[in-house]
């Protein structure tokens, strides 16, 4: 039964939204898909409620042409390029905000997470021009299948597979597959699928990664929820 609601509510979603992406794809011809599209995920942002996530799922399996099967994308939360890419069952926190990024399956963001494309979008060079006239590297970031980013944390890199990232921790080196990662700038403290394996932390480290861990990124493979942790 629950099932079966579900599918009701996703094509009531449907048929809802996509009127919307007529206007929108009209408002890209016009004005051009990157000029256009970050009004309007800010606009579908806004919708509350349960109503407010079928919606945005509606929308962004629409404007991504990706499956995006059980998603779950939170008030707030702001695509800032329409090459993004999303897979199945993943979960973005509230007011998340999401570059030009692929989500594999099973990703979890808490919230207030941020993903930029690099570090070095502006160049910092020369001195006889504002570095925002200056040019930069925008490299697509990918979030491995069903790695979970801790609340608050930034990320400028690829984060491999069933990667664990501490909430307020700040990537900005690729992260490899299984590995628990914690600070500014965050640094491999364990693999999951080593948890036997002696430590190569100091004693910092360790305490490090107990006080990221409190904050909300777990050490075992559990499944917890993240967020307020409602899913649909």
């Amino acid at each position: 039964m629950k099932a079966i609601i579900k599918g009701v509510l996703e094509v009531v979603a449907f048929l809802l939204i996509f009127p919307v992406f007529l206007v929108y794809c009209v408002s890209c011809a016009l004005l051009g898909a990157k000029r256009t599209f970050p009004g309007w995920s800010q606009g579908v942002s806004l919708v509350p409620g349960l109503c407010g996530a079928y919606l945005r799922r509606a929308f962004y399996r629409l404007v991504f042409r990706c499956p995006a099967s059980g998603c779950w994308i939170s008030f707030g939360t702001v695509f800032s390029h329409p090459s993004a890419r999303l897979g199945r069952n993943i979960y973005v926190g509230p007011y998340c905000c999401v570059g030009d990024v692929t989500l594999e399956d099973d990703v979890l963001l808490g919230s207030h997470v941020s993903i930029m494309n690099g570090a070095s979008q502006h160049g910092i060079e020369r001195l006889d021009i504002p570095i925002r006239e200056q040019p930069g590297v925008w490299p697509r970031v990918t979030i491995g299948n069903d790695s979970w980013i801790g609340d608050r944390a930034i990320v400028m890199a690829d984060v491999g597979a069933h990667c664990v990232v501490g909430a307020g921790s700040v990537v900005t080196k690729p992260i490899p597959d299984y590995a628990i990662a914690v600070g500014a700038p965050a640094r491999v403290v364990r693999f999951r699928n080593r948890p036997d394996a002696a430590p190569t932390t100091t004693r910092e480290a360790d305490a490090t990664i107990a006080d990221a861990l409190i904050a909300g990124a777990p050490v075992s493979p559990a499944p917890l929820m993240v967020g307020n942790g409602t899913q649909a």
